[in-house]
């Protein structure tokens, strides 16, 4: 088995366990205090490391809990997703195309924003973050048909209601 190290193995998942825990606690401080109590955490567990079949699920897994423990508390409301993600993919194109763009993706993070969290966290980290199902299913203790059935579901639920929305402007 390889030596697992904190600066190249773990450190590099900080991103991911923010954008998931900000999705539980839709308040960026608390995710920043759940991806540094997670650090903290594995790093206590460091001599337990060559035990986990992944140390990203772990890592993902003490994040999830932590941030469902941490939104329990506070009652979060919910936010928008941050809108670094839609770039626009040409910049050639003019200042219409691009604005239709950037509403096309607030819509879609809003209706992302309004599934229920299982489907929501699934979402998040199977389009945005490219986990496995097998990786999903660990970190939200589900089965892998599970983690696809909601995920299905989920994309289903967004796509008809954007084209509800796109086509009759409800």
């Amino acid at each position: 088995m390889q030596e697992i190290s904190f600066r190249k193995d773990i450190l590099p998942l900080k991103d991911k366990l923010f954008r998931l825990a900000l999705r539980i606690t839709f308040d960026r401080a608390e995710a920043e205090d759940v991806v540094q109590e997670t650090l903290i955490r594995v790093w206590n567990k460091r001599d337990e490391w060559k035990l986990f079949d992944s140390i990203e699920a772990y890592c993902l897994t003490v994040a999830r809990n932590l941030a469902i423990d941490r939104s329990e508390k506070k009652d979060a409301q919910t936010v928008e997703l941050t809108t670094a993600l839609d770039q626009p993919s040409d910049e050639s194109s003019d200042p219409y195309e691009r604005m239709v763009s950037r509403e096309r993706m607030s819509l879609i993070h809003r209706l992302i924003n309004d599934l229920p969290e299982k489907q929501r966290l699934i979402m998040q980290l199977r389009d945005i973050e490219g986990e496995s199902y097998k990786e999903i299913a660990t970190v939200l203790r589900l089965t892998e048909e599970q983690v696809k059935v909601n995920l299905f579901r989920a994309r289903q639920k967004v796509k008809q209601q954007y084209m509800n929305i796109a086509n009759y402007g409800i």
